[in-house]
């Protein structure tokens, strides 16, 4: 052990040490998918930051941590943004400072038993905050929440119809504190042991009185990916081939990737009766997702469309939440020279406005989302509340076909599965294309990256309101509580501590003594 102090007393190797402690949980997620390590993965850097000599050591320790965490999850985006992911990383790292800070000032030392007990909470708290801050989508959105890595495991997903993976987060992060606690500071091992029996506790109660699905109905589903084709008139020929097979099959809908159609079908009239003739000869109605500038209003748009055999219905749906530098800059007048340096978007995209549920007939309702909007849990929970009874979400990783993105990105739609008590079909163009049930549950096979394709699947419906859905994000306003119960602690504390001092120290005045006077004779 005193190795190691000696080697981490050069604040270099402590700076390094850092970065790589906080990259390390990025294994958890897909392609390694080793979903139990996110359970120790904070260890070495709880470790780092309550060794700190200093609280802005700490401090320091958890910013680094942060920007390791945030390169090593986000690594897939150095094709596009070159050394600008590091800035990103290095702003948005600095989220995690006062994380490193509490860190120290709670498992520091030797901490007391009650010390550590409150470390249990305060700690999983700051963690929840730092991602509801980074969630938001002009910071660059939730990826790699770390709840999100639990996606494959049938209890976390319970646990996510309960709370969202925001409740997944705070467990896995009380977990990796709680190990620490067990394996570095024997002082509080009692509170770390009470802490994975109330962790399990909690887990089982979920699994037992959390209401499942009522699955109450069954669709066919069918999922066309081209895969990799340059040319938006090649891609269009492609997908229609794909979707002449499925004639026959009896599928109720059939949803093309992002960016399908690179043409207005206001401008394409052709195009459009093209997917209405497929409509017609596979009776069932085709969602594509069009990538072009609008006919009807000034702009780019990327809009999800129903196109039904007498061409496209009124059902449309303009994507919000736009990828930042993907699909907009950021303070453009600022930020506009990374189009230099990187794939940065030439030019904005346009957003829209709501969100919409669309009704493709025999009483099916589908919700869509675009892309990176699969993300936000806020937004398959409201389109569930809507009344969707299919969540889609049309999505295109053509640039990062050989990262870890496209499995990772198909995951998350188990978690908006399990918190909604929908079934989601992630459809891309490129990609990984994944379809799961309303408990979470995959099925049939991923369509990956090398898959040119149509594929149909026999999926479930359920109906019902998961506590997710009726209660929204509240582990985040209970951990919002938690911090500010602690401020309000500390202030208490400061203030008593203030007043108890003894007053400084007054030296007596010194009394001026009469000099002796020589009178003269």
């Amino acid at each position: 052990m005193k190795t190691i102090d000696r080697w981490l007393a050069s604040p270099w190797r402590r700076s390094a040490a850092a970065v790589l402690a906080g990259a390390l949980p990025v294994f958890a997620f897909p392609v390694p998918a080793l979903w139990w390590f996110a359970y120790v993965a904070l260890v070495p850097w709880i470790l780092l930051a309550r060794s700190a000599p200093t609280g802005k050591r700490a401090a320091y320790d958890g910013w680094l941590g942060g920007l390791g965490f945030m390169v090593a999850v986000h690594h897939w985006l150095l094709p596009s943004l070159h050394v600008f992911i590091f800035l990103i990383a290095g702003l948005l790292g600095a989220l995690w400072a006062p994380w490193g800070w509490l860190v120290r000032r709670f498992l520091g030392g030797v901490p007391s038993p009650g010390r550590g007990a409150v470390a249990l909470v305060v700690l999983p708290s700051a963690w929840l905050v730092v991602e509801l801050v980074r969630s938001w989508q002009g910071l660059g959105g939730p990826w790699g929440m770390l709840g999100s890595s639990q996606w494959q495991v049938e209890p976390a997903l319970r646990l996510a119809s309960v709370g969202g993976v925001w409740l997944l987060s705070f467990l896995v992060v009380a977990v990796n504190v709680a190990v620490t606690m067990l394996v570095a500071i024997r002082a509080v091992r009692t509170p770390a042991v009470a802490s994975l029996v109330a962790t399990a506790a909690a887990t089982s109660a979920a699994w037992v009185w959390s209401p499942r699905p009522d699955v109450d109905g069954r669709v066919r589903i069918a999922v066309v990916q081209p895969g990799v084709i340059n040319g938006a008139d090649q891609r269009f020929a492609r997908e229609e081939q794909l979707t002449r097979r499925l004639a026959g099959q009896h599928v109720d809908l059939i949803v093309w990737g992002e960016s399908s159609v690179g043409f207005d079908l206001g401008d394409r009239p052709d195009l459009a009766e093209r997917v209405a003739a497929l409509s017609r000869r596979t009776g069932s109605d085709i969602l594509v997702n069009v990538d072009a500038r609008r006919s009807d209003r000034p702009g780019i748009y990327k809009s999800s469309v129903l196109i039904g055999p007498d061409g496209p219905t009124r059902a449309r749906y303009d994507k919000m939440r736009l990828v930042p530098f993907g699909e907009y800059i950021p303070a453009r007048s600022l930020l506009g020279w990374a189009t230099s340096v990187g794939k940065a978007a030439g030019e904005d995209r346009r957003r829209g406005t709501e969100q919409v549920v669309m009704d493709v007939g025999h009483g099916l309702r589908i919700g869509p989302m675009v892309c990176f909007e699969t993300a936000f849990p806020d937004m398959s929970r409201h389109l569930a509340q809507d009344g969707a009874d299919v969540l889609l979400g049309q999505s295109a990783t053509s640039t990062f076909q050989h990262s870890w993105a496209p499995e990772q990105h198909a995951s998350l739609a188990a978690l908006r599965a399990a918190e909604t008590g929908r079934p989601m079909v992630h459809a891309t163009l490129t990609g990984v294309s994944a379809v799961y049930g309303p408990s979470g549950q995959r099925l049939g096979p991923w369509l990956g990256t090398d898959a040119s394709t149509a594929e149909v699947y026999e999926v479930p419906l359920a109906h019902g309101i998961t506590p997710y859905v009726r209660y929204g994000d509240w582990p985040v306003n209970a951990a919002l509580l938690a911090l500010a119960a602690l401020g309000v602690t500390e202030g208490v504390r400061a203030v008593r501590l203030r007043r108890s001092a003894p007053g400084p120290r007054v030296r007596p005045a010194r009394t001026v003594r009469e000099s002796p006077v020589r009178h003269g004779h």
